[in-house]
């Protein structure tokens, strides 16, 4: 099963999108599989990260954002901005397809953690995510 969904940020930083995955994965009804996620953009990514407490978010957002700085004057690609080339950088060190099991219908998350997507911009907008479960 492949499912696209759209997700709305407000700019930069970790966004839960944990309840939209898992209504997709309550809908389709499976068992037992491997749900994977993939999203259609270079300038964000996937990942699985602490849910509980949100200064670890804000640590790991601060830590990239001081790694990857903008208006570096090594950057040539600078059309779309200063944020544009350090978020397509800071999408090639993340990831942008992470795979959960799905163990009794469930989506095998740890206890405190939760599915991100990680806006490298600092401007809102829209971002598709493709949801594909398979057996």
């Amino acid at each position: 099963m492949i499912k696209t969904i759209t997700v709305a940020v407000d700019g930069q930083g970790l966004h839960d999108i944990t309840d939209a995955i898992v209504q997709v994965v309550d809908e389709a009804g499976w068992y037992e599989g491997l749900c994977t996620l993939y999203i259609q953009h270079t300038s964000a990514s996937l990942l699985i990260q602490e849910n509980y407490d949100a200064s670890a978010r804000h640590d790991l957002e601060a830590w990239l954002n001081r790694l990857v700085p903008e208006n570096d004057p090594l950057y040539t690609h600078t059309l779309e901005g200063a944020d544009d080339m350090p978020a397509h950088i800071k999408a090639a060190l993340t990831a942008t397809s992470p795979a959960i099991p799905i163990v009794d219908n469930k989506l095998a998350l740890g206890a405190w953690q939760g599915v991100f997507l990680w806006e490298h911009r600092r401007q809102g907008g829209q971002r598709k995510i493709i949801i594909h479960l398979a057996s």
